[in-house]
Parts: structure tokens; sequence; C-alpha cells
């Protein structure tokens, strides 16, 4: 079967449905290196001291919250259901990613798709101008067209952190890498 490589969306705002594409991208991406993980790698600590991969899930959804509720919404704590996907602060005193352990995948997976379920309820009825409306925050002025770019920047990112945990776990375990 070809691949096919074509921006297909179905926002009624082109500039919207461009960027929500992109990140339902990442995340298809992301799903697919989860697809490659075992419950046996979400709480293992790599040996040279990086987070678990259940701690980086847990912080990649706990970003996309935080970028919906407080720079798009504007909102000091999360409501719910996300306040209660989220009981763990974002990192510890030491500044390193809080660690959550003892979740099974199936939990990471479904607080990653709750989350994205609730910031696309958010941006699917979006204005182009809202979409556009600059938010004046205390260190920054930020718009949610950027805060889409941000998210897809940051998913790839601990993409690519997972991968390489889940290789230092097959080659710690004599697994051969897939």
């Amino acid at each position: 079967m070809r691949e096919q490589k074509i921006v297909e969306h179905a926002h009624p705002v082109a500039e919207i449905g461009v960027w929500l594409w992109a990140l339902e991208d990442a995340r298809r991406r992301t799903n697919e290196e989860i697809a490659r993980l075992s419950e046996a790698m979400i709480d293992w600590q790599p040996p040279h001291g990086d987070s678990t991969i259940g701690s980086v899930l847990y912080h990649v959804a706990l970003i996309e919250a935080d970028w919906l509720y407080d720079e798009v919404h504007g909102l000091a704590a999360y409501p719910e259901p996300a306040a209660s996907l989220l009981p763990h602060p974002h990192r510890t005193d030491y500044d390193l990613l809080t660690p959550v352990l003892g979740e099974r995948l199936a939990q990471h997976t479904a607080r990653l798709a709750k989350i994205r379920e609730l910031l696309l309820a958010t941006f699917n009825d979006m204005s182009l101008a809202e979409f556009r409306r600059p938010r004046e925050l205390e260190r920054y002025t930020v718009t949610p067209e950027w805060v889409l770019h941000h998210l897809c920047q940051h998913e790839a990112e601990h993409r690519s952190q997972i991968g390489g945990i889940r290789i230092a776990f097959e080659r710690a375990h004599g697994i051969e890498t897939r």
C-alpha cells in the first residue's frame, strides 16, 4: 500500500485545522512509539539517571493541560477532569520531572487521550480571531496558535526521549532492538 503524505483536516478554519492536524500527527507518531513499549519498561530507571518512561508520559499530558488551561484559558488551576488526571506536581525540588511510578501503560495512554480530547474541544470551537488573540501573561505574550506549535515540538522531543529510554531498556535486558 502506498503511503499518503497529505494534510487533511475537518476544521472549518483552515489555519486552525492545519495546526490541529499537525498536533494529531505528532500524537499518532507518539502512539506508534508507545506501541513498542512493554509494561516492564514504564517504571524502569535508566542507569544514566534519566526519567522513567511513565514520568515522561505523565509530563507530556501535564504540559498539554498546562498550556491549555493556563495560556489559552487563563486559568490558575485545572478544572475537572484534568485536575483528577494530573494529581502530581510538574517537577521536584531539584527541577527534575516528578517521578510517576506504579501506573500501567493503559493509565498513561488514557490520560494522554483525555487531555487531548479536552484540548480538541477547546480548539474545535475556536474562531480565527480567538486563535490569534494574544494572551498577556506575567512572563510573556502568547497566542493559542503558538501554543499548538509549542505542543507539537514538545511532544516530538519527548517521543524521542521515550524511544531512547526504550532502546536503553532493550540493551540492558539483552533484547534485540527493534
